[in-house]
């Protein structure tokens, strides 16, 4: 975006970056202007975008940008194909941060949505630069063959940004200056097969069973639409593995229940529909707050699966980066079944939160005293999950 001064940033505190990590978004954003943030040094997400095609004659082609000579930093420096901040909305989520990504390139290359085949979430980075410190949402997309490029000349070096093949860039990485993050990146898919450059050859980490599925949830508490996945994935699959995320967290606004009620929760539910506990394992999966590492250690816990069932955007594009089979999203009234929403209805003193959780969940959230607990720790109603 041109205007700096109107331009509102997706901005979170250092001591929150963490939660990033885990996926949990609109726990932790808040908006701030563009150049508040860099005066005060407030560390905001950005998206970067590296793009490959090919072109008539098969040959794979880079989308390198060059920034402009004026610009602040890095000036005349070859970068990524796309970047730029993430602006701040309520409930952002990995969703919403794609959509800055192709804005990017459609503000820097006049590069439209439809032009692109595909645009996959690839990696989240710390960065720092002279201003401050950047979480960089990093992804990889693929464009349509002969594109003409429309490149803004607000922003870029006009005639250094195109398409390379790729000895052009490797002598671009040998010989020019680089922006570090970026230079990585580049480094890496160079090195890359070109069928899996282009996803063609897709391998799938499965269970020798070929039968067993992963449902990670924080059950806080354990809900009808909790219920509902289960029931569905019961239906397809003949052992279940229930994760419970964030297990070393209870006693708060969000996570209200520990490990060992949420598991009573769960088991309570499964038992009173006859649904036999040789069907499931549960497993605890606490924060590591390391999104690279994070996928290696939920498998070091719950061992092999066949199949991962996540609504969540953010897990859904962990596993599937690690060429984990993702099961199509499971859902009922997203909005009604909710566990911010029943804590704070709760919160709120209103009673028909009861018609959302399972019956055999509310008299143990009562024997829990989860009731006061919940109410004596308001909700700040962001954590919707």
């Amino acid at each position: 975006m041109n205007d700096e001064q109107e331009e509102i940033l997706a901005c979170v505190k250092r001591e929150d970056i963490k939660f990033i990590h885990s996926g949990q978004l609109s726990k932790v954003v808040f908006p701030m202007k563009r150049k508040e943030a860099h005066e005060q040094e407030i560390p905001h997400l950005i998206v970067r975008i590296f793009i490959t095609t090919r072109d008539d004659q098969g040959k794979v082609q880079f989308l390198v940008q060059k920034r402009g000579k004026h610009k602040k930093s890095y000036p005349n420096y070859y970068t990524d194909s796309a970047s730029g901040h993430v602006i701040f909305e309520e409930n952002l989520t990995l969703k919403e941060i794609k959509k800055n990504a192709y804005r990017e390139l459609e503000e820097e290359f006049g590069i439209s949505p439809k032009e692109i085949k595909s645009l996959n979430y690839y990696d989240l980075q710390a960065e720092t630069d002279k201003f401050s410190k950047e979480l960089a949402y990093i992804f990889l997309g693929i464009s349509k063959s002969n594109l003409t490029l429309k490149p803004n000349s607000d922003e870029v070096s006009v005639e250094e940004s195109r398409f390379y093949d790729r000895n052009e860039l490797k002598a671009i990485l040998e010989n020019e200056n680089l922006v570090d993050y970026s230079k990585e990146i580049w480094e890496e898919l160079l090195n890359r097969e070109e069928n899996s450059l282009f996803n063609e050859i897709k391998h799938s980490k499965k269970d020798k069973q070929n039968n067993v599925a992963l449902f990670i949830g924080r059950f806080q508490p354990l809900h009808h639409g909790h219920i509902y996945v289960l029931y569905r994935i019961f239906e397809s699959h003949n052992m279940v593995k229930i994760g419970i995320g964030s297990s070393q967290l209870s006693h708060t606004a969000d996570n209200p229940f520990t490990k060992e009620e949420r598991k009573q929760f769960i088991k309570s539910a499964l038992n009173k529909r006859s649904i036999s506990s040789d069907k499931y394992q549960i497993y605890y999966i606490p924060d590591i707050f390391n999104a690279q590492e994070w996928v290696d250690h939920v498998v070091s816990i719950v061992g092999s699966f066949s199949i991962v069932y996540s609504n969540s955007d953010w897990v859904r594009e962990l596993f599937k980066n690690e060429n984990y089979k993702i099961a199509n999203k499971l859902s009922i009234f997203k909005n009604k079944y909710s566990g911010t929403r029943i804590r704070n209805m709760i919160n709120q003193g209103k009673e028909d939160w009861e018609s959302l959780v399972p019956n055999e969940v509310i008299n143990l959230m009562k024997d829990f005293n989860g009731l006061k607990r919940i109410r004596n720790k308001p909700n700040n109603g962001k954590n919707n999950e």
